[in-house]
């Protein structure tokens, strides 16, 4: 479980570094981005674990990487958009 607790947060911070690198204009800090990849990534791994229970590491790994993606890609602005009010609140 150590192992892949340290291969699951290896694995989210790469994919934050990739996320960083192809959308940084449209992410927050990132000092952000990395605790994010990093502690998706290692709930992932918790998660995945507990399901399949041990033996299962590449799987677990998976499990990881996809929970860690899935918590990036909320942290994604919109392009060029500026928020505005709703006619409601105005």
């Amino acid at each position: 479980m150590l192992w892949e607790s340290f291969g699951a947060t290896m694995l989210g911070l790469v994919l934050s570094w990739a996320a960083l690198r192809s959308l940084s204009g449209r992410l927050p800090s990132a000092r952000a981005v990395y605790a994010t990849g990093a502690l998706g990534a290692l709930f992932g791994a918790f998660l995945t674990h507990s399901a399949l229970g041990p033996g299962h590491g590449v799987a677990t790994l998976i499990g990881a990487v996809s929970v860690g993606a899935v918590t990036l890609s909320l942290l994604i602005r919109p392009r060029g958009r500026r928020l505005t009010r709703s006619a409601a609140a105005q």
